[in-house]
């Protein structure tokens, strides 16, 4: 569920992924040998992301979440967005990301710099920020 997590967090932000979420869950659907009930919830909920993302939202166990596995997702996920969007553009991004993340992940490494790293923008300095996303984004490399 962390990597669908990933996906629904991007998700309800607009990101483009609808396509890439549902290869992911019905990979991890033929994979599951315990016949997860979440997984097979989400497979019937194919085709409506607004249901899917609030599922896997309220769902998942925020205490035992395997937070390096979220992590990577969530960072190779948004490594192109980040390469083909305006700085700007993706800063504003971010910070919608990080505001709907639940509190115990807005406050660990790497995901709290989603909320700070577009401030140097504000007084010119690119460099900085760009420096902070890849910092961010490759944290787990």
């Amino acid at each position: 569920m962390e990597e669908l997590l990933a996906y629904a967090y991007l998700l309800c932000e607009g990101f483009d992924l609808e396509e890439e979420y549902e290869e992911k869950l019905h990979e991890l659907f033929l994979k599951d040998t315990t016949h997860s009930e979440d997984l097979l919830t989400l497979e019937g909920l194919c085709g409506k992301m607004k249901e899917s993302t609030i599922y896997i939202r309220t769902h998942i166990n925020y205490s035992s979440l395997d937070r390096e596995k979220f992590g990577k997702t969530l960072m190779t996920l948004l490594k192109p967005f980040y390469q083909s969007m305006d700085i700007e553009q993706f800063g504003q991004r971010m910070y919608s990301v990080w505001e709907g993340m639940a509190g115990n992940l807005q406050e660990e490494e790497p995901f709290s710099v989603m909320c700070y790293a577009d401030d140097p923008l504000s007084w010119g300095d690119e460099k900085q920020t760009r420096e902070l996303y890849e910092k961010m984004l490759n944290y787990y490399d």
